[in-house]
């Protein structure tokens, strides 16, 4: 059966961009000899990747048993350096206990490079994959991956419906902009709403000379860290992909430009278009706590009731050993949660209706 994750691998430049940060995340976290676990692997995009990094043990896992078989066969028919198991399941549905209990605390990193989205239809799917993550991870390891920018995404549509409100004197009633568009992208999403649900929040994207768009569902990023601190998890960083690159240009410029040309200018910066479509899209870093060294930075404790509005949210209290530390306790070099690009979902303030949460 063909996954329904399925992407079609093309040279366009946001194929290109995309496949860039990939490999700089890759390149950052994945460590010789290291036990990697791939969620929604696919036919094996990355298998060269795993080469040069010099692991020692992979493991991919995907719904999609065509697409593990494809995997597979680049593994074993290229006599990689590195040992392979695969498993053909959804991570949010299936619980991987069963199916990995000889490697439950032994693998150093798991990454979710495209497909995250998938797992944020409902609350359900969510939480089994960060379970999923923590019984694997090894203490210390790391759960790292790519996911659309839901602040970016939902700052531009505010800003259409705002435009809208302001202008909806001279317009029909039945005019509601449902979608955002750029020169290099079209969005739109499946239901016409102001306000950003934590779950569900469908929408296409679709490039240019693109036949068909590609559905993902908006990742609620208070949602997130909720649940990867549920499971275990401590947050580490979420970051606009702009933002990633400006922060380690130095490092990145020469791996960025040998992805073809017309993404940088002369002194390395990126061109608009690589930025308006880099920046739909984020990083996202935890880590599994490790008892036997310092604790890693605090993350946010969201209450039970965690519809919160943004200035509750800010006000979030941080908590470790019982200890209650205020928000800026947290260490200058990662700032404010209030501070942070696309942490809190629904975008800047000043594009942000009152409700919006």
């Amino acid at each position: 059966m063909a996954s329904a994750h399925a992407v079609s691998r093309t040279d366009s430049t946001h194929q290109r961009l995309l496949d860039f940060a990939r490999t700089a995340l890759l390149k950052i976290f994945i460590t010789p000899y290291a036990t990697v676990c791939e969620l929604y692997c696919g036919a094996g995009a990355y298998v060269d990747k795993w080469d040069e990094a010099h692991i020692g043990h992979y493991i991919g896992i995907d719904p999609s048993a065509s697409a593990i078989d494809e995997n597979r066969e680049l593994v074993e028919g290229q006599r990689r350096i590195y040992t392979a198991d695969f498993h053909v399941l959804d991570p949010s549905l299936v619980n991987l206990g069963s199916q990995l209990q000889e490697k439950a605390d032994q693998v150093n990193v798991v990454c979710c490079l495209e497909h995250l989205p998938f797992c944020f239809e409902n609350e359900e799917r969510g939480r089994m994959l960060f379970k999923n993550v923590a019984s694997v991870l090894a203490p210390g390891g790391y759960f790292f991956g790519i996911t659309p920018d839901s602040s970016t995404i939902w700052a531009k549509y505010q800003k259409n419906v705002e435009a809208y409100h302001n202008r909806s004197s001279s317009l029909k009633p039945s005019v509601f902009p449902n979608c955002i568009r750029s020169e290099n992208y079209l969005i739109t999403f499946e239901v016409e709403e102001e306000k950003f649900p934590f779950f569900g929040k469908k929408y296409q994207l679709k490039l240019p000379n693109e036949t068909s768009a590609e559905t993902h569902c908006l990742v609620h990023f208070p949602s997130l860290l909720r649940l990867a601190r549920d499971a275990g998890l401590d947050y580490i960083e979420i970051q606009n992909l702009p933002d990633f690159y400006d922060d380690n240009r130095p490092q990145l410029a020469g791996l960025l430009s040998s992805f073809g040309p017309n993404l940088l200018d002369g002194r390395g910066r990126l061109l608009p278009r690589s930025y308006d479509i880099l920046g739909l899209y984020s990083t996202f870093v935890f880590q599994k706590p490790d008892p036997d060294i310092l604790p890693t930075l605090m993350t946010p404790v969201v209450l039970k009731n965690h519809n919160l509005e943004e200035g509750d949210w800010n006000e979030t209290a941080m908590v470790e050993d019982e200890i209650v530390e205020p928000l800026t306790a947290i260490p200058p070099s990662l700032g404010k949660i209030s501070e942070q690009k696309g942490i809190l979902g629904p975008g800047p303030a000043d594009l942000r209706f009152p409700e919006a949460l």
